[in-house]
């Protein structure tokens, strides 16, 4: 039985996975409910017209005009749920409240760890800080993790507080964890219902064959050039490699930007072995993908998932990952790519070597199973019967 749903997402100021992601769920969902979307913009307040720093910081608390827009998108829909993603900060706690007070189930995606942690991603200098789902807050805003700023995150980690103890969230019926690893750290922190946490980890629009690969020789991390991901231990991890290696040591290639990008430019310019693709797309990103020998995802955060090991196997390639949060469940050591220990530079250069000392044989194998494994996985089909299973525990008995 199909149910109109309204999608609700405030946009960042930078795209990345999570808005991928909330577009293929819309996608998805649209092939057997009534789907409707009502987004909000962070960069509509970098605008002229953006309310002031006063205005902001009552908005990021309560947004009438955010509950307004809500309000008639749920009156021209006729939508009976919604699924919320990220609504910080235009779309505000206002929004659940009106949910509640209309009694409209929310479902709530979960991509990253918030509305516990002020940053998002319980990382607070260098190290998992996971005192966030414990309702401690101190260690992130000290750290700044919200903008970067102090002050900021402050403010963030009251409006979290004020949330939490408002009693707006129990228009929530449904928590959908992407990962196992994600659910059990929230049902250990015990502020959320355990019967009303879901696991849905992300489907995928698989290619419906992997494209003919070649094995150039390199390595590849594709992603955000944040401490989280884990840059500076893959730095490391070939300064060790050049040390032992010498002329032998293989490519790195690191393709994105952020705000270690200095960083990446400095160690290049000491190891040579090291290079800056940039940001890429589209068939620089596909042939770059196709050539490389294996990805990697060093993250030393707890990964609520790790998207990228779907897209290395959506190209048939393994993947060398840290065991850290969800990507342990989607990289299987020694099958579809190898695990290191998170943070320790050493443990993935054991792990690079052990993949450069492997026949060709295995290694194109090893990529064969994660393509098998995300082909069994991540079927839209299956995801789409789990969701409606989630969906079906907020409707009143």
């Amino acid at each position: 039985m199909s149910t109109p749903i309204l999608q609700v997402f405030n946009k960042y100021l930078f795209p990345g996975g999570e808005e991928k992601s909330v577009d293929r769920i819309f996608n998805h969902l649209s092939e057997t409910h009534p789907m409707h979307r009502c987004f909000f913009d962070s960069a509509t307040w970098k605008r002229e017209d953006a309310p002031n720093a006063l205005g902001q910081v009552k908005r990021l608390f309560y947004n009438r005009e955010s509950r307004a827009a809500f309000e008639q998108a749920l009156d021209a829909t006729g939508a009976k749920a919604a699924l919320f993603h990220n609504i910080y900060p235009v779309g505000s706690p206002s929004l659940y409240h009106a949910a509640l007070q209309r009694r409209l189930p929310v479902i709530q995606y979960l991509h990253n760890f918030r509305p516990f942690s002020v940053g998002g991603t319980l990382f607070v200098n260098g190290k998992v800080c996971p005192d966030g789902l414990y309702g401690r807050d101190f260690a992130e805003v000290r750290a700044g993790a919200w903008q970067s700023s102090v002050l900021k995150s402050a403010v963030f980690a009251t409006m979290l507080r004020f949330l939490r103890r408002s009693g707006w969230l129990k228009s929530v019926k449904a928590w959908i964890a992407i990962s196992d690893f994600m659910r059990d750290r929230l049902v250990q922190a015990g502020q959320i219902d355990p019967a009303k946490i879901h696991t849905l980890r992300h489907s995928w629009d698989a290619m419906p064959s992997a494209p003919r690969t070649e094995d150039a020789g390199y390595y590849l991390f594709l992603g955000r050039l944040v401490p989280e991901k884990g840059i500076a231990v893959l730095l490391d991890a070939w300064d060790a490699l050049r040390a032992q290696l010498g002329n032998k040591t293989p490519q790195l290639l690191i393709a994105g930007e952020g705000p270690l990008e200095s960083l990446v430019q400095q160690r290049l310019r000491m190891n040579p072995f090291i290079g800056h693709l940039g940001q890429i797309s589209g068939e620089t990103k596909h042939e770059t993908l196709r050539k490389c020998r294996a990805l990697l995802a060093p993250s030393v955060w707890w990964e609520p998932l790790g998207l990228v090991a779907y897209e290395a196997y959506d190209y048939a390639k393994p993947v060398l990952a840290a065991r850290s949060g969800g990507l342990a469940e989607t990289v299987q050591h020694e099958v579809t790519g190898l695990l290191h220990e998170p943070g320790h530079a050493e443990s993935l250069m054991r792990d690079v070597l052990t993949m450069e000392n492997l026949p060709m044989p295995i290694r194109v194998e090893c990529g064969a199973e994660g393509r098998r494994w995300l082909l069994r996985e991540t079927s839209a089909t299956a995801w789409k019967q789990r969701f409606d299973e989630i969906l079906a525990t907020t409707e009143p008995s």
